[in-house]
């Protein structure tokens, strides 16, 4: 019964992910290619209270499941969400399990912020626009980091806080 109840459990995790990168889509944002990552909350919150693999899940399902409901299924905005959302949560990931201690979760927000605006950067640079020209937008795109990686990052604190007290879940809160 433990098993099933935590199956479920992640299954909720990966629908309010799924629900959250939809409804964000209709969120205006300071530039067309700025979005808030509020998705990413989610992954946090999953990666502190199940561990890397199902944050890496939840990333995937979300950026497959939310790219098929908007129709953007192998467009160039599912191969960024897909190459940076993996590489954010590998990133926050490894940081929570190595710096707990020392960031909390809005320090390591703002890791996954940071890693996802690169990575996509990167892909951008690879896949559509071979101009070095395209990096000349980093600096912008890491202020906004700072900015969404702290919200979010506060938002997966007082999310994981609040959902410890499921008994089959294994959490270990960051102080």
């Amino acid at each position: 019964m433990r098993k099933i109840k935590r199956n479920a459990f992640i299954s909720s995790l990966v629908a309010m992910a799924v629900v959250i990168h939809s409804v964000e889509m209709f969120i205006p944002s300071p530039s067309p290619w700025l979005r808030f990552g509020f998705a990413n909350i989610i992954a946090l919150t999953a990666i502190a209270m199940f561990g890397l693999r199902v944050g890496l899940m939840v990333t995937i399902l979300r950026v497959f499941l939310g790219t098929i409901l908007m129709g953007t299924f192998f467009t160039p905005a599912f191969f960024l969400g897909m190459g940076g959302g993996i590489g954010s949560t590998l990133v926050m990931g490894m940081a929570y399990k190595q710096f707990k201690g020392i960031f909390s979760l809005v320090g390591i927000s703002v890791m996954g912020a940071y890693t996802h605006n690169i990575v996509q950067l990167v892909i951008v640079y690879l896949l559509f626009i071979r101009h070095s020209e395209v990096f000349y937008v980093l600096p912008v795109l890491l202020l906004f980091g700072i900015l969404t990686g702290i919200l979010n990052g506060i938002a997966a604190t007082y999310l994981t806080t609040h959902m410890a007290r499921f008994s089959f879940v294994q959490f270990d809160p960051i102080p």
